[in-house]
């Protein structure tokens, strides 16, 4: 069996700069990067004791159904992972509903997304050093 850890939470904003504003005055997070994805959306991160509070402004295609108030929210949690691939096989074979296959996204980056039992969104991360 592969292994997990904890990664982030993915909230969806209208805007991100400001989601990551507020954690960081409230809560004292740490800005650990800002970047405009491929489809134009901006993406903040900030850290706090090793995990992530992500925001970005909503998909112009969910990858399910939104059933989030106004499309706002929490959109995904993330869980990292040392074997994607082991770790995708094995959830489908237990079944486990994949809504968006492995896909690079940077070139140290894979990523893949199920759907738990409550229609929440999970990625599976695999980040190679």
């Amino acid at each position: 069996m592969p292994k997990y850890w904890f990664d982030h939470v993915h909230l969806i904003s209208r805007d991100p700069v400001k989601t990551a504003d507020f954690y960081e005055k409230n809560f004292g997070t740490k800005r650990d990067g800002s970047m405009e994805l491929p489809d134009g959306r901006v993406l903040t991160s900030t850290a706090l004791d090793g995990a992530s509070i992500k925001a970005t402004n909503p998909r112009a295609e969910p990858l399910v159904p939104n059933t989030l108030p106004e499309g706002l929210g929490l959109e995904h949690f993330g869980f990292r992972t040392d074997n994607l691939e082991e770790a995708v096989a094995e959830l489908k074979a237990n079944g486990v509903k994949c809504v968006m296959e492995i896909k690079s996204i940077r070139p140290d980056t894979k990523i893949a997304f199920f759907l738990s039992p409550e229609d929440i969104l999970i990625e599976l991360l695999e980040v190679s050093s």
